[in-house]
Protein backbone atom coordinates (compact mmCIF):
# COMPACT_ATOMS: atom_id res chain seq x y z
CA UNK A 1 0.00 0.00 0.00
CA UNK A 2 1.28 3.42 -1.03
CA UNK A 3 2.13 5.57 2.22
CA UNK A 4 0.11 8.95 2.50
CA UNK A 5 2.10 12.06 2.37
CA UNK A 6 2.34 14.60 5.18
CA UNK A 7 1.98 17.19 3.13
CA UNK A 8 -1.08 16.08 1.27
CA UNK A 9 -3.32 15.64 4.60
CA UNK A 10 -2.29 18.75 5.83
CA UNK A 11 -3.35 20.31 2.61
CA UNK A 12 -6.78 18.74 2.80
CA UNK A 13 -7.42 19.45 6.43
CA UNK A 14 -6.48 23.30 6.29
CA UNK A 15 -8.92 23.72 3.33
CA UNK A 16 -12.24 21.85 5.01
CA UNK A 17 -11.20 23.98 8.31
CA UNK A 18 -11.31 27.24 6.13
CA UNK A 19 -14.68 26.22 4.58
CA UNK A 20 -16.28 25.79 8.04
CA UNK A 21 -15.14 29.26 9.25
CA UNK A 22 -16.56 30.65 5.90
CA UNK A 23 -20.14 29.11 6.14
CA UNK A 24 -20.09 30.02 10.06
CA UNK A 25 -19.27 33.69 9.28
CA UNK A 26 -21.76 33.56 6.24
CA UNK A 27 -24.64 31.98 8.59
CA UNK A 28 -24.11 34.43 11.32
CA UNK A 29 -24.09 37.85 8.41
CA UNK A 30 -26.59 36.54 6.19
CA UNK A 31 -28.97 33.75 7.81
CA UNK A 32 -28.43 31.33 4.85
CA UNK A 33 -27.96 28.02 5.61
CA UNK A 34 -26.57 25.39 3.42
CA UNK A 35 -28.74 21.99 4.01
CA UNK A 36 -28.11 19.47 1.91
CA UNK A 37 -27.51 21.46 -1.10
CA UNK A 38 -30.40 23.95 -0.08
CA UNK A 39 -30.61 27.71 1.33
CA UNK A 40 -32.59 28.20 4.06
CA UNK A 41 -33.71 31.53 4.72
CA UNK A 42 -34.53 32.97 7.74
CA UNK A 43 -37.08 36.33 7.80
CA UNK A 44 -36.70 39.32 9.93
CA UNK A 45 -40.41 38.47 11.49
CA UNK A 46 -39.55 34.99 12.42
CA UNK A 47 -36.67 36.17 14.31
CA UNK A 48 -38.43 38.95 16.34
CA UNK A 49 -41.60 36.92 17.20
CA UNK A 50 -38.62 33.88 18.42
CA UNK A 51 -37.82 36.42 20.99
CA UNK A 52 -41.08 38.30 21.49
CA UNK A 53 -42.09 34.51 22.48
CA UNK A 54 -39.07 33.89 24.90
CA UNK A 55 -39.79 37.25 26.51
CA UNK A 56 -43.16 36.69 26.89
CA UNK A 57 -42.54 33.06 28.86
CA UNK A 58 -39.87 34.48 30.89
CA UNK A 59 -41.96 36.88 31.91
CA UNK A 60 -45.53 35.15 32.60
CA UNK A 61 -45.99 33.70 36.25
CA UNK A 62 -44.75 30.17 36.23
CA UNK A 63 -46.72 27.47 38.14
CA UNK A 64 -45.37 26.29 41.52
CA UNK A 65 -45.23 22.71 43.25
CA UNK A 66 -47.86 23.49 46.31
CA UNK A 67 -45.36 21.23 48.50
CA UNK A 68 -43.01 23.79 48.41
CA UNK A 69 -45.55 26.67 50.02
CA UNK A 70 -46.74 27.26 53.73
CA UNK A 71 -50.00 26.41 54.47
CA UNK A 72 -51.49 29.76 53.46
CA UNK A 73 -50.20 29.89 50.43
CA UNK A 74 -51.70 26.25 49.88
CA UNK A 75 -55.09 27.24 50.78
CA UNK A 76 -55.16 30.41 48.95
CA UNK A 77 -54.10 28.42 45.50
CA UNK A 78 -56.92 25.89 46.46
CA UNK A 79 -59.22 28.67 46.35
CA UNK A 80 -57.99 29.91 43.24
CA UNK A 81 -58.21 26.94 41.74
CA UNK A 82 -61.98 26.45 42.32
CA UNK A 83 -62.81 29.30 41.46
CA UNK A 84 -61.77 28.91 38.52
CA UNK A 85 -63.11 26.23 37.86
CA UNK A 86 -66.32 27.34 38.78
CA UNK A 87 -65.80 30.55 36.61
CA UNK A 88 -65.03 27.79 34.03
CA UNK A 89 -68.23 25.71 34.72
CA UNK A 90 -70.32 28.92 34.55
CA UNK A 91 -68.49 29.73 30.70
CA UNK A 92 -69.86 26.08 30.01
CA UNK A 93 -73.39 26.77 30.98
CA UNK A 94 -73.61 30.27 28.98
CA UNK A 95 -72.24 28.46 26.26
CA UNK A 96 -74.63 25.51 26.66
CA UNK A 97 -77.59 27.89 26.44
CA UNK A 98 -76.45 29.81 23.85
CA UNK A 99 -76.56 26.48 21.57
CA UNK A 100 -80.24 25.57 22.72
CA UNK A 101 -81.26 29.25 21.93
CA UNK A 102 -79.67 28.46 18.39
CA UNK A 103 -81.29 25.59 17.87
CA UNK A 104 -84.89 27.28 17.55
CA UNK A 105 -85.43 28.88 15.65
CA UNK A 106 -82.23 27.15 13.97
CA UNK A 107 -78.69 29.39 13.31
CA UNK A 108 -76.22 27.16 11.98
CA UNK A 109 -73.22 29.79 12.68
CA UNK A 110 -74.55 30.44 15.92
CA UNK A 111 -74.64 26.42 16.80
CA UNK A 112 -71.17 26.39 15.35
CA UNK A 113 -69.77 28.83 17.23
CA UNK A 114 -70.95 27.94 20.62
CA UNK A 115 -70.17 24.19 19.83
CA UNK A 116 -66.35 25.32 19.41
CA UNK A 117 -67.01 27.53 22.77
CA UNK A 118 -68.03 24.48 24.56
CA UNK A 119 -65.46 22.27 23.31
CA UNK A 120 -63.21 25.30 24.20
CA UNK A 121 -64.68 25.06 27.59
CA UNK A 122 -64.05 21.95 28.38
CA UNK A 123 -60.54 22.07 27.48
CA UNK A 124 -59.47 24.59 29.80
CA UNK A 125 -61.49 22.71 32.47
CA UNK A 126 -59.42 19.17 31.82
CA UNK A 127 -56.18 21.54 32.14
CA UNK A 128 -57.38 22.45 35.18
CA UNK A 129 -57.77 19.23 36.24
CA UNK A 130 -53.97 18.73 35.12
CA UNK A 131 -52.20 21.32 37.00
CA UNK A 132 -54.13 19.95 40.01
CA UNK A 133 -53.17 16.34 39.19
CA UNK A 134 -49.76 17.20 39.03
CA UNK A 135 -49.92 19.79 42.29
CA UNK A 136 -48.95 23.25 39.84
CA UNK A 137 -50.96 26.35 41.14
CA UNK A 138 -51.41 29.80 40.01
CA UNK A 139 -48.46 31.96 41.70
CA UNK A 140 -51.02 34.95 42.13
CA UNK A 141 -54.06 33.36 43.73
CA UNK A 142 -55.20 36.73 44.84
CA UNK A 143 -55.20 38.13 41.12
CA UNK A 144 -56.56 34.44 40.06
CA UNK A 145 -59.54 34.90 42.52
CA UNK A 146 -60.89 38.70 40.95
CA UNK A 147 -60.59 37.45 37.80
CA UNK A 148 -62.20 34.03 38.42
CA UNK A 149 -65.14 36.18 39.76
CA UNK A 150 -65.23 38.46 37.01
CA UNK A 151 -65.23 35.35 34.46
CA UNK A 152 -68.25 33.55 36.39
CA UNK A 153 -70.48 37.25 36.35
CA UNK A 154 -70.06 37.72 33.00
CA UNK A 155 -71.07 34.23 32.20
CA UNK A 156 -73.75 34.13 34.04
CA UNK A 157 -74.62 37.95 32.31
CA UNK A 158 -74.64 36.30 29.41
CA UNK A 159 -76.32 33.18 30.34
CA UNK A 160 -79.32 35.09 31.73
CA UNK A 161 -79.47 37.83 28.67
CA UNK A 162 -80.26 34.15 26.53
CA UNK A 163 -82.74 32.84 28.74
CA UNK A 164 -84.42 36.75 28.54
CA UNK A 165 -84.26 36.53 24.64
CA UNK A 166 -85.51 33.15 24.88
CA UNK A 167 -88.44 34.03 27.52
CA UNK A 168 -89.29 37.02 24.93
CA UNK A 169 -89.47 34.35 21.62
CA UNK A 170 -91.88 32.27 23.88
CA UNK A 171 -93.88 35.47 24.67
CA UNK A 172 -94.52 36.70 21.09
CA UNK A 173 -95.00 32.77 19.87
CA UNK A 174 -97.72 32.80 22.75
CA UNK A 175 -98.65 36.34 21.70
CA UNK A 176 -99.36 34.98 18.19
CA UNK A 177 -101.39 32.01 19.45
CA UNK A 178 -103.71 34.28 21.58
CA UNK A 179 -104.07 36.38 18.11
CA UNK A 180 -105.25 32.89 16.21
CA UNK A 181 -107.11 31.67 18.50
CA UNK A 182 -109.17 35.30 19.36
CA UNK A 183 -108.95 35.77 15.68
CA UNK A 184 -110.64 31.84 15.82
CA UNK A 185 -113.61 32.65 18.07
CA UNK A 186 -114.68 35.50 16.68
CA UNK A 187 -114.99 33.82 13.64
CA UNK A 188 -116.83 31.10 15.75
CA UNK A 189 -119.07 33.84 16.90
CA UNK A 190 -119.88 35.70 13.83
CA UNK A 191 -120.71 31.57 12.61
CA UNK A 192 -122.93 31.06 15.62
CA UNK A 193 -124.80 34.53 14.92
CA UNK A 194 -126.01 33.60 11.64
CA UNK A 195 -126.78 30.61 12.90
CA UNK A 196 -128.94 32.24 15.71
CA UNK A 197 -130.25 34.74 13.13
CA UNK A 198 -131.28 31.86 10.50
CA UNK A 199 -132.74 30.01 13.39
CA UNK A 200 -134.65 32.69 14.67
CA UNK A 201 -136.06 33.97 10.98
CA UNK A 202 -137.12 30.02 10.66
CA UNK A 203 -138.81 30.08 13.89
CA UNK A 204 -141.48 28.11 13.29
CA UNK A 205 -142.99 26.05 16.06
CA UNK A 206 -142.83 22.48 15.77
CA UNK A 207 -147.30 21.91 16.44
CA UNK A 208 -149.52 20.15 14.06
CA UNK A 209 -151.06 22.63 11.81
CA UNK A 210 -154.47 21.05 12.12
CA UNK A 211 -154.39 22.06 15.50
CA UNK A 212 -158.02 22.34 17.15
CA UNK A 213 -158.76 24.05 20.41
CA UNK A 214 -160.90 21.32 21.78
CA UNK A 215 -157.88 18.67 21.47
CA UNK A 216 -155.40 21.48 23.50
CA UNK A 217 -153.49 20.26 26.06
CA UNK A 218 -150.62 21.15 28.57
CA UNK A 219 -148.08 19.53 26.61
CA UNK A 220 -148.36 22.17 23.63
CA UNK A 221 -148.23 24.62 26.19
CA UNK A 222 -145.15 22.95 27.29
CA UNK A 223 -143.57 22.81 23.60
CA UNK A 224 -143.93 26.89 23.59
CA UNK A 225 -142.48 27.34 26.52
CA UNK A 226 -139.72 25.73 25.68
CA UNK A 227 -139.27 27.32 22.27
CA UNK A 228 -139.50 30.83 24.95
CA UNK A 229 -136.95 29.97 27.01
CA UNK A 230 -134.26 29.29 24.43
CA UNK A 231 -135.39 32.44 22.66
CA UNK A 232 -135.05 34.92 25.79
CA UNK A 233 -131.37 32.78 26.07
CA UNK A 234 -130.55 33.92 22.66
CA UNK A 235 -131.78 37.60 23.14
CA UNK A 236 -129.47 37.29 26.57
CA UNK A 237 -126.95 36.32 24.98
CA UNK A 238 -126.88 39.21 22.28
CA UNK A 239 -127.34 41.64 24.75
CA UNK A 240 -124.43 40.43 27.11
CA UNK A 241 -122.47 40.05 23.93
CA UNK A 242 -123.19 43.98 23.13
CA UNK A 243 -122.21 44.88 26.81
CA UNK A 244 -118.86 43.56 26.36
CA UNK A 245 -118.05 45.19 23.69
CA UNK A 246 -119.06 48.26 24.85
CA UNK A 247 -117.40 47.85 28.21
CA UNK A 248 -119.80 47.63 30.62
CA UNK A 249 -119.23 46.20 34.27
CA UNK A 250 -120.76 42.48 33.86
CA UNK A 251 -120.34 42.06 37.52
CA UNK A 252 -121.81 45.76 38.63
CA UNK A 253 -124.87 45.40 36.08
CA UNK A 254 -125.12 41.74 38.15
CA UNK A 255 -125.34 43.05 41.52
CA UNK A 256 -127.91 45.44 40.37
CA UNK A 257 -130.33 42.97 39.25
CA UNK A 258 -129.82 40.31 41.96
CA UNK A 259 -127.44 41.10 44.72
CA UNK A 260 -125.68 39.15 47.58
CA UNK A 261 -125.61 35.77 45.36
CA UNK A 262 -122.27 33.61 45.67
CA UNK A 263 -121.83 32.38 42.01
CA UNK A 264 -120.43 29.36 41.44
CA UNK A 265 -118.87 30.36 38.37
CA UNK A 266 -117.96 33.62 36.34
CA UNK A 267 -120.49 32.71 33.63
CA UNK A 268 -123.44 31.83 35.90
CA UNK A 269 -124.00 35.56 36.19
CA UNK A 270 -125.81 35.13 32.84
CA UNK A 271 -128.87 33.81 34.84
CA UNK A 272 -129.12 37.19 36.65
CA UNK A 273 -129.36 38.72 33.18
CA UNK A 274 -132.06 36.07 32.05
CA UNK A 275 -133.80 36.73 35.43
CA UNK A 276 -133.93 40.18 34.24
CA UNK A 277 -135.28 39.56 31.07
CA UNK A 278 -137.38 37.14 31.84
CA UNK A 279 -139.06 39.28 34.35
CA UNK A 280 -139.35 42.59 32.40
CA UNK A 281 -140.86 40.17 29.51
CA UNK A 282 -143.34 38.44 31.86
CA UNK A 283 -144.59 40.45 33.30
CA UNK A 284 -148.35 41.42 33.28
CA UNK A 285 -148.92 37.81 31.78
CA UNK A 286 -151.84 37.14 33.87
CA UNK A 287 -153.73 40.04 32.39
CA UNK A 288 -155.66 38.94 29.69
CA UNK A 289 -154.77 42.36 27.80
CA UNK A 290 -150.73 41.69 28.57
CA UNK A 291 -150.15 45.53 28.31
CA UNK A 292 -149.71 48.10 30.90
CA UNK A 293 -151.80 50.35 28.43
CA UNK A 294 -155.58 50.46 30.27
CA UNK A 295 -157.47 48.19 27.44
CA UNK A 296 -160.50 46.70 28.05
CA UNK A 297 -160.22 43.07 28.22
CA UNK A 298 -162.20 40.70 26.24
CA UNK A 299 -165.51 39.67 27.22
CA UNK A 300 -165.13 36.01 29.23
CA UNK A 301 -167.22 34.14 27.04
CA UNK A 302 -165.38 34.67 23.76
CA UNK A 303 -161.97 34.61 25.61
CA UNK A 304 -160.39 31.34 24.21
CA UNK A 305 -161.52 31.65 20.86
CA UNK A 306 -160.03 34.99 20.70
CA UNK A 307 -156.43 33.99 22.23
CA UNK A 308 -156.39 30.74 20.14
CA UNK A 309 -156.94 32.45 16.79
CA UNK A 310 -154.42 35.10 18.03
CA UNK A 311 -152.26 32.26 18.52
CA UNK A 312 -152.99 30.25 15.03
CA UNK A 313 -152.71 33.65 13.02
CA UNK A 314 -148.59 34.61 14.44
CA UNK A 315 -147.40 30.94 15.30
CA UNK A 316 -145.93 30.21 11.91
CA UNK A 317 -145.04 34.30 11.08
CA UNK A 318 -142.26 36.04 11.75
CA UNK A 319 -142.22 39.08 14.27
CA UNK A 320 -140.97 41.81 11.77
CA UNK A 321 -142.90 40.69 8.91
CA UNK A 322 -146.28 40.61 11.26
CA UNK A 323 -145.77 43.94 12.35
CA UNK A 324 -144.54 45.31 9.19
CA UNK A 325 -147.88 44.51 7.78
CA UNK A 326 -149.92 45.18 11.06
CA UNK A 327 -147.66 48.25 12.51
CA UNK A 328 -151.26 49.41 14.85
CA UNK A 329 -151.92 45.38 15.48
CA UNK A 330 -152.35 44.27 19.27
CA UNK A 331 -148.88 42.40 19.06
CA UNK A 332 -147.25 45.35 17.80
CA UNK A 333 -147.89 47.68 20.64
CA UNK A 334 -146.94 44.92 23.09
CA UNK A 335 -143.89 44.70 21.13
CA UNK A 336 -143.11 48.14 21.36
CA UNK A 337 -144.19 48.92 24.89
CA UNK A 338 -141.68 45.56 26.04
CA UNK A 339 -138.65 47.10 24.00
CA UNK A 340 -139.49 50.86 25.82
CA UNK A 341 -139.88 48.91 28.79
CA UNK A 342 -136.99 46.51 29.06
CA UNK A 343 -133.86 48.51 26.96
CA UNK A 344 -133.20 51.49 29.42
CA UNK A 345 -131.79 54.50 27.35
CA UNK A 346 -128.70 54.59 29.05
CA UNK A 347 -128.57 51.33 27.86
CA UNK A 348 -129.69 51.77 24.16
CA UNK A 349 -126.95 54.98 24.28
CA UNK A 350 -124.34 52.95 25.67
CA UNK A 351 -125.02 49.83 22.44
CA UNK A 352 -126.18 52.58 19.69
CA UNK A 353 -124.26 56.08 20.05
CA UNK A 354 -128.01 57.99 20.37
CA UNK A 355 -131.51 57.30 21.06
CA UNK A 356 -132.67 57.27 17.66
CA UNK A 357 -133.79 53.49 18.02
CA UNK A 358 -135.75 54.45 20.75
CA UNK A 359 -137.44 57.49 18.88
CA UNK A 360 -138.30 55.11 16.02
CA UNK A 361 -140.22 53.00 18.28
CA UNK A 362 -141.76 55.90 19.87
CA UNK A 363 -143.56 57.04 16.64
CA UNK A 364 -144.62 53.88 16.03
CA UNK A 365 -142.00 52.18 13.89
CA UNK A 366 -139.38 49.64 14.21
CA UNK A 367 -135.78 49.68 13.94
CA UNK A 368 -134.11 47.12 10.74
CA UNK A 369 -131.27 45.73 12.90
CA UNK A 370 -130.16 42.52 14.59
CA UNK A 371 -130.93 43.44 18.20
CA UNK A 372 -134.59 44.36 17.13
CA UNK A 373 -135.36 41.80 15.47
CA UNK A 374 -134.24 38.96 17.94
CA UNK A 375 -135.99 40.83 20.51
CA UNK A 376 -139.12 40.94 18.28
CA UNK A 377 -138.82 37.11 17.63
CA UNK A 378 -138.36 36.64 21.77
CA UNK A 379 -141.44 38.74 21.95
CA UNK A 380 -143.32 36.84 19.80
CA UNK A 381 -143.08 33.56 21.35
CA UNK A 382 -144.30 35.42 24.72
CA UNK A 383 -147.11 36.54 22.78
CA UNK A 384 -147.37 33.32 21.92
CA UNK A 385 -147.63 31.45 25.32
CA UNK A 386 -149.70 34.15 26.56
CA UNK A 387 -152.42 33.34 24.33
CA UNK A 388 -151.82 30.05 24.71
CA UNK A 389 -152.33 30.25 27.94
CA UNK A 390 -155.58 31.92 27.76
CA UNK A 391 -156.76 29.61 25.44
CA UNK A 392 -157.27 27.23 28.64
CA UNK A 393 -160.46 26.90 30.51
CA UNK A 394 -159.76 28.19 33.56
CA UNK A 395 -156.61 29.69 31.62
CA UNK A 396 -153.10 28.92 32.90
CA UNK A 397 -151.39 30.88 35.85
CA UNK A 398 -147.94 32.12 36.18
CA UNK A 399 -145.80 32.02 39.61
CA UNK A 400 -142.36 32.34 40.86
CA UNK A 401 -140.54 31.49 43.90
CA UNK A 402 -139.26 34.10 46.60
CA UNK A 403 -135.87 34.52 47.66
CA UNK A 404 -134.49 31.78 50.11
CA UNK A 405 -137.11 29.19 49.92
CA UNK A 406 -135.80 25.84 49.78
CA UNK A 407 -135.77 24.25 46.92
CA UNK A 408 -138.53 21.74 45.90
CA UNK A 409 -138.46 19.45 42.92
CA UNK A 410 -142.16 19.29 42.67
CA UNK A 411 -142.15 23.25 41.84
CA UNK A 412 -138.55 24.17 40.95
CA UNK A 413 -136.03 23.04 38.42
CA UNK A 414 -132.48 23.88 39.25
CA UNK A 415 -130.65 25.89 36.20
CA UNK A 416 -127.01 24.89 37.56
CA UNK A 417 -127.18 20.83 37.76
CA UNK A 418 -123.93 21.09 39.93
CA UNK A 419 -125.55 23.27 42.79
CA UNK A 420 -127.63 20.00 43.31
CA UNK A 421 -124.87 17.75 43.29
CA UNK A 422 -123.14 19.91 46.13
CA UNK A 423 -126.01 19.71 47.70
CA UNK A 424 -126.67 16.01 48.03
CA UNK A 425 -122.15 16.03 49.26
CA UNK A 426 -123.19 18.11 52.00
CA UNK A 427 -126.45 17.17 53.65
CA UNK A 428 -126.00 19.26 56.18
CA UNK A 429 -126.73 21.91 54.14
CA UNK A 430 -129.96 22.60 52.73
CA UNK A 431 -129.76 24.44 49.09
CA UNK A 432 -132.13 27.34 48.88
CA UNK A 433 -133.56 29.85 45.81
CA UNK A 434 -131.19 32.64 45.35
CA UNK A 435 -133.30 34.17 42.74
CA UNK A 436 -135.97 32.91 39.65
CA UNK A 437 -134.64 32.70 36.31
CA UNK A 438 -137.75 31.87 34.52
CA UNK A 439 -141.12 31.55 36.12
CA UNK A 440 -143.68 28.54 36.89
CA UNK A 441 -146.98 27.89 35.57
CA UNK A 442 -149.91 25.46 36.16
CA UNK A 443 -152.54 24.11 34.08
CA UNK A 444 -155.15 22.88 35.92
CA UNK A 445 -153.65 20.23 37.82
CA UNK A 446 -150.68 20.68 36.16
CA UNK A 447 -147.49 22.34 36.95
CA UNK A 448 -144.82 23.31 34.97
CA UNK A 449 -141.47 23.69 36.85
CA UNK A 450 -139.96 27.43 37.45
CA UNK A 451 -136.36 27.33 36.87
CA UNK A 452 -134.25 28.78 39.72
CA UNK A 453 -130.71 29.67 40.83
CA UNK A 454 -129.64 28.02 43.73
CA UNK A 455 -127.05 29.11 46.60
CA UNK A 456 -126.13 26.77 49.10
CA UNK A 457 -124.17 30.10 50.62
CA UNK A 458 -127.47 32.24 50.80
CA UNK A 459 -129.13 29.10 52.73
CA UNK A 460 -126.70 29.94 55.80
CA UNK A 461 -127.57 33.37 55.68
CA UNK A 462 -131.26 32.61 55.74
CA UNK A 463 -130.92 30.31 58.55
CA UNK A 464 -128.71 32.23 60.54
Amino acid sequence: MDSVKPSAVTSKKSKFARNVAKVIQLRAATGITPVDGVQKVVSQEEVKHDKHHRKSAASRPQPFDINNVDEHQKSLALEALVAKMFARVSCVKAAYAQLQYSQSPYDADGIQAADQFVVSELKNLSELKQCYIKKQFDPSPETALVLADVQEQKSLSKTYEIMGKKLESQLRLKESEITYLREKMEESNRQNRLLEKRLNKSGHLSMPDNLRLPGLSPSHFITVLRHTVKSIRSFVKLMIDEMKSTGWDLDAAAKCIVSDVAYRRADDKCFAFESFVSREMFDGFHLSNFSPQKESPPEKKNQQQLFFKRFAELKSTKATEYIAHKPKSTFAKFCRAKYLQLIHPQMETSFFGNLSKRSLVNSGEFPDTIFFTTFAEMARRVWLLHCLAFSFDPEASIFQVRRGCRFSEVYMECVAEDALLSSENAPDVDPSVAFTVVPGFRIGKTVIQCQVYLSPLQAKVNRG
